[in-house]
């Protein structure tokens, strides 16, 4: 049984029809998660077969339906590929993908126009005629994405997600009844709340809390949930770990999984000495899906080797040794058929870690990712997060690319794109009054493009006063 706190989706006859399909297809993910439980055991003979295998599936499927994979494929057999040969073909980035949306999506009733048209009609989530789902996200990078998630690929990413946990519940049951709170988007068009709404033990229910409500009104629909299970936002987990350090939320979770953002020692640690729980830690993205997931028992996170190939590689491109510094990390998803990414930038720095796991998975581990947290700002003793912005700048067709400079009373915007600013300028002062500031300013120029690191080209997306 799932539900959504105040705010969450409305009771309409598209939420109705959107709840009967989605029910059937975690039906189909509690199928597949017997398939996937089973999988964590495997030797690593079997797993390299496996993904060989997938692998040229999804390479011979890309070259079939995908114009824009057939170029890049081109003088490659898929019949005989191999993980190495990976290494003869060009990243694919994050501007490809938007840009040549059209060349790289393999079914013939949808295309770019009639995705953005799904995104700005719908009034919940939803599902196309043919089951697939359309996703927006402006990401930690500020380039605002479409993503379609067809029916197998959701049931994937949602199995890659849950099947340790699974496991560990199958060792050790929680007591009855377990209840699940999602800290997620809460709302379209994000795919974190599908993802993550989903039970791990008979008869758990779930309950959707949106992470960019108000601190308060988060602490509060955690403490009437009283949930046994926790899963969202890394920062916000690990903010609310320390409300209950200080006495002020009476919760008890046994299993907590974060993701969406790096998991800093200090949120990890409160984490574990505000509840002892079993901490499963998740890296994903919405264009592969999952790609690694901590076991709870050892360091660091098992890479999903069965439905993604990683390759750690210099800043050309070539991949590197397993114990040399890398760029960038290159990921090619092997369940999504429907919007293939093949090599593609995630724009993370990987590290991989040698030895056994203490749980005896064979499955590849990778360091806990780091990276940057968006800075929160801060306006006397009101905090604002970053996710606050992201929800209305990620979430508009019409801008591309964002930056966010803090000001004493509100924000400067520089976005990239044509967007109405009228409007734009009215939303983020909206989502800033739900986060407690009175009388925001906000200020949005429209510009060419963002001033970038002049040395690492990186972009500080959210500069925060000092």
């Amino acid at each position: 049984m799932s539900r959504s706190v105040p705010g969450g989706a409305p009771d309409d006859m598209g939420h109705t029809t959107y709840a009967r399909v989605r029910a059937g297809q975690v039906n189909a993910v509690q199928a597949a998660l017997e398939d996937h439980t089973g999988r964590l055991d495997w030797p690593r003979e079997q797993i390299e077969h496996y993904r060989t295998a997938r692998l040229r599936a999804l390479l011979s499927h890309a070259c079939e339906r995908s114009p824009f994979h057939a170029r890049r494929l081109r003088g490659l057999d898929p019949s005989t590929a191999t993980v190495a040969d990976l290494a003869s073909l060009p990243m694919m980035t994050k501007q490809d993908a938007q840009d040549e949306w059209d060349s790289i999506v393999t079914t013939r009733d949808l295309d770019r126009e009639r995705a953005e048209r799904i995104l700005a009609e719908q009034q919940w989530f939803s599902y196309t005629p043919s089951d697939e789902q359309v996703f927006s996200s402006g990401g930690s990078s500020g380039v605002r994405g479409v993503y379609v998630w067809d029916w197998q690929f959701y049931v994937s990413a949602a199995c890659l997600a849950w099947r340790i946990q699974t496991r560990e519940e199958r060792r050790a049951p929680v007591r009855s009844p377990s209840r699940l709170a999602v800290l997620a988007a809460g709302i379209p068009p994000h795919a974190s709340t599908p993802l993550f709404d989903v039970p791990t033990a008979p008869g758990m229910e779930t309950v959707v809390i949106p992470a960019g409500a108000p601190f308060d009104e988060i602490v509060a629909a955690v403490a009437a949930a009283r949930p046994t299970h926790l899963v969202g936002y890394a920062s916000v987990i690990g903010r609310l770990a320390r409300v209950a350090l200080a006495g002020d939320l009476q919760v008890r979770p046994v299993r907590v999984s974060t993701n969406s953002e790096p998991l800093l020692d200090e949120d990890r640690h409160a984490i574990d000495e505000a509840w002892s729980a079993t901490i499963h830690n998740l890296w994903g993205s919405t264009e592969v899906g999952v790609q690694a997931v901590g076991c709870g028992h050892g360091e660091g996170l098992h890479v999903c080797e069965d439905e993604v190939v990683l390759e750690r590689v210099d800043a050309s491109g070539t991949p590197v040794a397993a114990d040399a510094p890398a760029a960038r990390t290159l990921a090619t998803g092997l369940a999504n058929r429907t919007f293939p990414f093949i090599r593609y930038d995630l724009g993370d720095q990987v590290t991989l870690l040698p030895g056994t796991c203490p749980c005896g998975s064979a499955f590849v581990r990778v360091a806990d990712i780091g990276g940057r947290r968006d800075d929160d700002f801060r306006y006397g003793t009101k905090t604002v997060p970053a996710s606050a912005f992201r929800y209305v700048l990620g979430a508009d067709p019409r801008v591309s690319e964002y930056q966010v400079r803090q000001t004493v009373d509100g924000a400067e915007i520089f976005a990239v794109g044509e967007p109405d600013v009228a409007r734009l300028t009215s939303a983020v002062a909206a989502a800033l009054r739900r986060q407690g500031l009175s009388d925001p300013q906000v200020r949005i120029e429209v510009v060419d493009h963002l001033q970038r690191h002049h040395a690492s080209g990186k972009l500080q997306r959210f500069i925060a006063l000092r």
